[in-house]
């Protein structure tokens, strides 16, 4: 598998953030940019509730798994840049509203309302983020004791045997392992204050490569969650899908595995290729739309609208 970085590019900002709030939005804690969006410049057609993901198990990632500092450190840092940066756009539309408040002869009671929804949110977002600096804390101070309980056990082997050291080495095991459960509830815990990832397909893009009549079947996995679609290139380069959204929980330690392959038959399915795609690069305020190469020469990209 080749493991690649989501290639991000919004070609257009206008089609995917409106320039006003909407006179009734209701601001939710887990991060839809379209909670917030307004208007949009491109009418869309109403749309069925985007399924959830077919899980076995918390969140969709594994029961009893070995705590990675690194990752964590990894994921934790893009998530506090995107809340930064969720908390800076409110921060900007605030602004706005104060100055066209003072602009206006009589105040305004829908502009009061909005200023009021947007110090709301932010309050809840502030303390949203406190929880989670509690949380990475936390995790680290129990990965220093684990670090710790290492060089003791490593200190303690090399110690002439006795029986002292023998009830030494075990109760540095026994905290070994305590640490470690901490460090795993405060990773599960953390995780759990990820939000969530609207993904819309988009298509495929394969220049010469796709032909009407030809058959796609595209897969997602994402730790234990699951994306199954099948879909059918039309005339006039179109494309009809009989799955258009999903929303994928976030993880910490797994990364997005795609597997595209083209139907020739009831029995013949010809592997397009398969990528492993990092998902750290998601957690921004803005709607990304993301190109993802499927195959090793770039002829085949699968195009996706990713909103955290």
């Amino acid at each position: 598998h080749n493991v690649k970085l989501l290639s991000l590019g919004c070609t257009d900002p206008t089609l995917v953030w409106g320039s006003r709030y909407s006179t009734d939005t209701i601001f939710v804690l887990f991060f839809r940019c379209n909670s917030f969006m307004g208007n949009s410049a491109v009418q869309k057609k109403p749309q069925s509730k985007p399924k959830k993901p077919h899980l076995s198990g918390h969140k969709g990632g594994s029961a009893s798994r070995e705590p990675q500092p690194k990752r964590l450190e990894e994921v934790y840092t893009a998530l506090r840049q995107g809340l930064d940066e969720y908390l800076e756009v409110h921060q900007t539309e605030l602004d706005k509203l104060m100055l066209l408040m003072k602009d206006m002869k009589r105040n305004s009671r829908l502009v009061s309302h909005q200023i009021k929804s947007i110090e709301r949110y932010m309050r809840r977002l502030e303390f949203h983020m406190s929880k989670v600096d509690e949380l990475y804390e936390a995790f680290c101070i129990q990965s220093r004791l684990r670090d710790g309980a290492i060089r003791m056990k490593q200190a303690f082997s090399s110690s002439p045997s006795t029986k002292a050291t023998k009830e030494s080495i075990s109760e540095v095991n026994r905290r070994y392992k305590e640490y470690t459960e901490n460090m795993s509830t405060f990773e599960t815990e953390l995780e759990n204050l990820l939000g969530e990832f609207h993904i819309k397909m988009k298509g495929l893009a394969g220049f010469a490569r796709l032909c009407p009549g030809d058959q796609y079947e595209i897969f997602m996995r994402y730790g234990r969650q699951r994306w199954k679609l099948k879909g059918r290139i039309e005339v006039n380069s179109r494309q009809s899908w009989d799955g258009d959204e999903m929303v994928f929980m976030p993880l910490i330690t797994d990364l997005i595995n795609i597997k595209v392959t083209e139907l020739k038959g009831l029995a013949t399915h010809i592997l397009v290729g398969s990528v492993i795609c990092e998902t750290k690069e998601l957690f921004t305020a803005m709607p990304q739309v993301v190109a993802v190469d499927v195959n090793d020469l770039g002829t085949i990209k699968l195009n996706l609208e990713v909103t955290w």
